[in-house]
């Protein structure tokens, strides 16, 4: 139980699958909406195994335990270089600050290394996403331009 007499969720990290489309979409208009943000859909999400999985890339969601999502991340290789951006980290508005939005960066971390990827990338949207200012620096992310962090995924042995 956390401080505030909440407990954490019960979930699983998965590759994207096609059922979980509107739900996901919903949950993305849902947080920016709690953002004070009027809810504009992103395009990439309306085909995600198109815009990512096709191209190699990787989307995953966070499901609870009613098969709902709860979040969501997805990466696009940035041609010719092991570099990734990273696209599309949301949590579910009542349920931020309990471990999934890192949970989610870390698997895609892990997934990026694992696939040869040395370097992430995020561009940070505008002031209204004060939380990715706050969220990134924490897992190792550091500022190179206005609105862009990056964090360097593994060094090669010399």
């Amino acid at each position: 139980m956390f401080a505030n007499g909440s407990f954490s969720p019960i979930y699983s990290i998965i590759p994207f699958a096609e059922k979980y489309r509107d739900d996901m979409i919903f949950m993305v208009l849902e947080a920016k909406d709690a953002l004070g943000r009027v809810p504009v859909l992103n395009e990439d999400l309306l085909d995600v195994k198109k815009n990512y999985l096709d191209k190699g890339d990787m989307f995953y969601l966070a499901v609870d335990e009613n098969d709902r999502v709860i979040g969501c991340i997805g990466y696009n290789s940035v041609p010719g270089t092991t570099e990734a951006r990273l696209h599309r980290l949301y949590v579910k508005a009542k349920l931020k600050r309990r471990g999934i939005g890192t949970r989610l960066l870390m698997t895609m971390e892990d997934y990026l290394i694992s696939h040869g990827k040395t370097e992430a990338h995020v561009h940070l949207g505008g002031r209204e996403y004060f939380e990715s200012r706050l969220f990134y620096p924490k897992h190792g992310y550091r500022e190179y331009e206005k609105d862009m962090m990056a964090k360097v995924l593994r060094t090669e042995e010399i």
